[in-house]
C-alpha cells in the first residue's frame, strides 16, 4: 500500500511536468501507465486542460491510489519531455526504484534554462531568417532581427512581473511591430510585409495548435478544444498587437 501511495503521487507528479512542459494528451497518458506498469499496477488516467487525476489498480484489480494534482500554468520545455520519455524506458529495461526515478525527475526538473541572452539571440536569428524566407533583403532582415529582440525582450520582462500571459504576448507583439513600424514611418525603403509581418513570428503559437489537433484526432475532445481556443487568442492577441501600431503610425 506505501508503494502504491508513492508511486501514485510519483506518477502525478510526471504527468503535470509534462502536461506544464507542453505534452500532447496521448504521451501524457502513454507515458504515465508505462511507468504504472513497470511496477505492475494498471493506471486509469483522466487528463483535464489543466489537471490529472489518477487511479491505480493493483494485479487483483482492486483500487490502492486514487489522486488529483492540478498546474496552474503551462508552456514549452521539450528538455522536459523527452528526459522523461527517456526515464520512463530506462525505468521499463534497468528496473529502477521508485527513490531512483524520483531522484532523476528531480534532477530533470532542476534543470536550467538556456541563458536568456542566448534565447534572444538565436530567436531573433530565425526571425530574421524568416524574413529572407519571405523574400526579405539584408536591411529587412536586421530591422526583424532587431524587432524581434525588442519585442521578445519585452515579453520576457512583462512575464517576469506576472501579468496575464496573452497581455504579454500582445506587449511583445505590439514592442516589435513598433519597432519595425518606426523605420517604415521614418522613410527607410523596406517592404512592409517582409519585416513588419515577420517581427512577430516568434508569438505563432505553433504547440498549441499541433496539440489541439492532436488531441482531437486521439479523442482528447475537450483538451482539444481548450487547446485550440487559447491558441486563438493568442493569434488574436498577436493581431491587435499589429493593429495598434499600425493604428498609432497610421499605416495603410
Amino acid at each position: 500500500m506505501e508503494e502504491a501511495t508513492e508511486l501514485g503521487s510519483l506518477l502525478l507528479d510526471v504527468g503535470v511536468s509534462l502536461l506544464q512542459s507542453g505534452a500532447s494528451c496521448s504521451r501524457i497518458r502513454i507515458t504515465m501507465r508505462r511507468f504504472a506498469t513497470a511496477y505492475h499496477y494498471d493506471a486509469h488516467i483522466s487528463i483535464g486542460p489543466k489537471s490529472i487525476s489518477l487511479t491505480l489498480n493493483d494485479e487483483q484489480e482492486q483500487p490502492v491510489f486514487t489522486g488529483v494534482h492540478s498546474t496552474p500554468a503551462q508552456g514549452v520545455n521539450f528538455k522536459i519531455i523527452s528526459g522523461i520519455s527517456r526515464l520512463s524506458w530506462d525505468t521499463v529495461e534497468h528496473k529502477l526504484s521508485l527513490q531512483q526515478v524520483r531522484n532523476e525527475l528531480n534532477r530533470l526538473l532542476s534543470l536550467p534554462h538556456y541563458p536568456r541572452w542566448v534565447i534572444l539571440f538565436f530567436v531573433s536569428l530565425a526571425g530574421s531568417a524568416f524574413c529572407f524566407s519571405f523574400g526579405g533583403k539584408a536591411i529587412e532582415m536586421m530591422i526583424t532581427f532587431g524587432a524581434t529582440f525588442f519585442g521578445l525582450f519585452i515579453r520576457q520582462e512583462a512575464l517576469k512581473k506576472k501579468f496575464n500571459s496573452n497581455i504579454c504576448v500582445y506587449a511583445g507583439s505590439l514592442a516589435a511591430a513598433l519597432f519595425a513600424g518606426a523605420f517604415i514611418k521614418a522613410g527607410v525603403n523596406i517592404n512592409l510585409e517582409h519585416a513588419f509581418a515577420t517581427s512577430v513570428l516568434f508569438l505563432i503559437p505553433g504547440v498549441p495548435l499541433i496539440n489541439c489537433f492532436t488531441d482531437l484526432i486521439d479523442g482528447n475532445t475537450l483538451n482539444g478544444l481548450v487547446r485550440g481556443m487559447n491558441a486563438i487568442i493568442i493569434s488574436l492577441a498577436i493581431a491587435l498587437g499589429l493593429l495598434t501600431a499600425m493604428l498609432i503610425y497610421q499605416l495603410q
